[in-house]
């Protein structure tokens, strides 16, 4: 087999702590060894460096940037491939761990396919956190990513993987984006837009640790996905029927919509309460009885109960979220064409 594809790891951190050793420690099991490790320490102000000093006096070869301000994923993985010596970068967050053979299949699948540009992995369907919100959310993630295109239309830098060449000839990621954001999806929109291909392997995957809470769930949705991915489809007017934009989940939002509004005016015409509404609920129960399959088979029937009613709620605010960003796009630009040139 042919041995010219080396890897360099590119882990951009923002205090880190145990989730961030964690990751490194996972690289001790991998079957295959990286070129390089290069840890960008983001303006940390806890432990980090400590975490990443101990792990490069061990075997792997390991550079570590310091930032000294936190600039955000986006710019300190652009300094990160900037120092990378090998013929694949591959990105990770600080927050999951390898699998022993993640690396091992990544080089395989550069050495099988000399033509790919790009290719992206999967969370795996063991959560580390155990809270419902953490294996709920986490699994849905995988579920998403295993029942999507193996073509895929976006980039993923928690577990993504792209030639050198190819991701300097798009310019990087846009360090635009300040804050854990859409980063990595409008990266992989260029990269599309600019004719290479994006594979989405999935039994290439990763760990996830993060421990997900009602309020840091529903910020990180909102404000760093749902907003932000609304105005860059607007804005490139590129919209990919494909993981969260799925022909049924845009269906479901529409379902859960009108539920909601029977459910408001059932008081007023009660009889919508034996026939509406029954029907709304199971149209939605069947559009999306692979999920609820899926989490059975997972975690039992209790888990899927509870599943059930968060998803339905993700449908909720993610419909709504979509349609305020729309609302202020167009009221933006109709302003903007209403201001008279000098």
């Amino acid at each position: 087999m042919n041995n010219s594809i080396s890897i360099s790891v590119i882990i951009p951190v923002f205090n880190g702590g145990k989730a961030f050793a964690k990751c490194l420690s996972s690289f001790v099991l991998s079957e295959v060894k990286p070129l390089e490790i290069i840890i960008v320490l983001d303006g940390v102000t806890d432990d980090s460096l400590k975490i990443a000093e101990k792990f490069q006096a061990e075997k792997f070869k390991v550079k570590i940037i310091q930032l000294p301000v936190n600039s955000g994923p986006a710019k300190a993985r652009n300094i990160g491939a900037e120092a990378a010596q090998g013929s694949i970068l591959f990105f990770m967050d600080a927050d999951v761990t390898l699998h022993s053979n993640t690396l091992g299949l990544i080089k395989q699948r550069f050495q099988q396919q000399p033509s790919l540009s790009a290719l992206i992995g999967s969370y795996d369907d063991a959560p580390e956190a155990d809270n419902f919100l953490s294996q709920y959310k986490n699994l849905f993630h995988h579920y998403t990513h295993q029942v999507s295109s193996e073509l895929a239309s976006t980039f993923w830098a928690a577990c993504g993987a792209v030639r050198p060449s190819v991701f300097h000839a798009v310019g990087g990621f846009d360090e635009a984006y300040h804050q854990p954001c859409v980063e990595d999806i409008e990266l992989g929109y260029r990269l599309k837009q600019a004719g290479y291909s994006i594979s989405l392997c999935k039994d290439i995957q990763v760990k996830h640790l993060k421990r997900w809470e009602p309020i840091s769930l529903l910020q990180a949705e909102i404000f760093y996905r749902a907003l932000p991915w609304t105005d860059l489809i607007l804005r490139n007017r590129h919209f990919d029927a494909d993981l969260n934009l799925s022909p049924k989940n845009q269906l479901s939002v529409v379902l859960v919509f009108a539920l909601m509004g029977m459910l408001v005016i059932s008081g007023l015409v009660p009889w919508l309460w034996l026939t509406a509404v029954p029907i709304l609920i199971l149209g939605l129960l069947i559009i999306n009885v692979d999920v609820y399959r899926f989490f059975y088979g997972k975690r039992g029937l209790l888990f899927t109960l509870r599943v059930i009613p968060w998803h339905w709620f993700y449908f909720l605010y993610g419909g709504v979220t979509f349609a305020y960003a729309m609302l202020k796009h167009y009221l933006t630009s109709f302003r903007l064409a209403d201001t008279p040139t000098a």
